[in-house]
């Protein structure tokens, strides 16, 4: 069922939603009030994702294995900071940026909290988490090549270099799909996956707001079409950058649905549907495409001339930059890292 919603209508405690909260590992809740960092303490830990760190170490060892067997780690390193955070990729965050102050969903100002930090997640992911992605495609990668190469679909090398490449790039679309999906439904993986929902101020830096560990999966599965299809047709880096960047605008703060190409490509209406505080969070889970979700029955589209929706997890399970006194990043950035870690009593 397809269904269209107004993105913005806002719902009591007491008032039914339209679709049930299906958010694992939390407890809904209101909205609180703003509350300062709280201090560190001792909690029990959380153990899966303990383990799920240990499996995310271990890939990334392979692929560091991987790549200095063959004396290419520095220069693989080097070109994926240019394929994920180079001049392209930071032009167009700059222009989306300019975009969001001319056209706003939502005005706020400029060195708003929330811009703030994930100003700061972006330099994060510039200096420490491409490497380590960048690792675990290497890793995933070899480790396919090792134990299922009879994955490697032999019959596409007749076929013309474009189509081979678009298909592989809808096809990892699908894959990021899934493992987004798999991101709400369990508990250890939105554990990690909340940090990214933490956002009150949705832009386009938002897309930069993971934890680390949030990439383990998606690495891992969307590797399997690259490596299936494209065989000896390799996905141009300027494809991953365009990739990363139709990725990256759906979360920028614009009033923008697309018109008739909104029923296609994801638009920041219709994703910021899925950040809404009120939820329901599993739907409108799509990356670029809106066909994953028309399929699986979870396109919520946005209506016209309604106000933009508040964003954020209700209740704040997690620490966030909206408190009172003054904004600490590091501290605040230090908190949501950790918070996986350590049972919640909320």
């Amino acid at each position: 069922m397809i269904v269209n919603a107004a993105p913005c209508t806002p719902q009591s405690a007491e008032a039914p939603a339209t679709f049930p909260l299906t958010v694992v590992g939390y407890q809904e809740t209101t909205c609180a009030p703003p509350a300062p960092v709280p201090r560190w303490r001792l909690r029990p830990l959380y153990a899966p994702s303990f383990i799920l760190t240990a499996i995310t170490a271990w890939l990334a060892w392979e692929g560091a294995m991987a790549l200095r067997r063959i004396g290419d780690l520095g220069s693989a390193t080097a070109a994926a900071r240019y394929q994920l955070v180079g001049p392209a990729v930071i032009g167009f965050v700059v222009l989306v940026l300019a975009c969001e102050r001319i056209w706003p969903a939502e005005r706020r100002r400029a060195l708003a909290r929330g811009h703030v930090l994930d100003a700061c997640y972006f330099a994060l992911f510039a200096a420490a988490v491409v490497p380590f992605v960048n690792l675990l495609s290497v890793a995933s990668a070899f480790l396919l090549h090792e134990h299922v190469a009879w994955l490697d679909a032999r019959w596409t090398a007749t076929w013309p270099r474009w189509l081979v490449v678009a298909v592989a790039l809808i096809a990892m679309d699908g894959c990021n799909w899934l493992t987004h999906l798999a991101d709400h439904r369990f508990a250890p993986l939105w554990r990690v996956h909340a940090v990214h929902h933490s956002q009150e101020e949705l832009s386009v830096l938002t897309t930069f707001r993971t934890h680390p560990l949030v990439h383990t999966l998606s690495f891992a599965v969307a590797t399997l079409p690259v490596f299936a299809l494209t065989g000896d047709h390799p996905v141009a880096p300027v494809l991953i950058t365009v990739y990363l960047c139709l990725g990256a605008f759906p979360h920028a703060n614009v009033p923008w649905s697309f018109g008739p190409l909104g029923r296609i490509f994801v638009s920041p209406a219709y994703h910021r549907i899925h950040h809404a505080v009120d939820g329901p969070y599993d739907v409108n889970l799509g990356i670029v495409l809106t066909v994953w979700d028309v399929l699986a029955r979870r396109a919520v589209w946005p209506q016209r001339r309604t106000p933009a929706c508040k964003t954020g997890l209700a209740g704040r399970p997690l620490v966030v930059e909206q408190g009172v006194g003054p904004l600490r990043p590091v501290r605040v950035i230090a908190h949501q890292l950790v918070e996986p870690f350590a049972r919640t009593a909320r």
